[in-house]
């Protein structure tokens, strides 16, 4: 498990890497006033880059993710604790695949970004 507490910082550097110019990521009075969300949106891509960085975190130098996917299920606002957890659904001992289920969580406990990941180890 890891949490993630974005800042706008974060925010504004992530979406201008991307060229990502939508506004409810940076702009508040537009975020809240025209488009109705509570505060500014943390982007989805950046909660998908979390999981890949705890699975490869998970990994270490003992392996490499060979996939990961995702999909953006609730939006999440700068100021909420988000939080990352993984459960191994299967392992290939011949072929030492491991296939990973992903979250994103809010404080609420609800998923916000569902994914799944398949790695495989180096070495038995």
């Amino acid at each position: 498990m890891r949490m993630f507490e974005p800042d706008t910082i974060q925010l504004f550097q992530y979406n201008a890497a991307l060229w990502n110019a939508h506004k409810i990521h940076f702009d508040y009075p537009y975020a809240t006033e025209e488009e109705g969300y509570p505060g500014l949106v943390v982007p989805g891509p950046l909660m998908g880059d979390w999981l890949t960085q705890c699975v490869l975190e998970w990994l270490g130098e003992d392996g490499s993710l060979t996939s990961i996917s995702y999909t953006n299920r609730k939006y999440s606002c700068l100021g909420e604790a988000l939080r990352s957890e993984g459960k191994v659904l299967s392992v290939d001992a011949k072929t030492r695949e491991v296939e990973i289920k992903v979250n994103i969580l809010n404080a609420a406990d609800e998923i916000v970004i569902p994914g799944q990941a398949l790695a495989r180890f180096n070495k038995e």
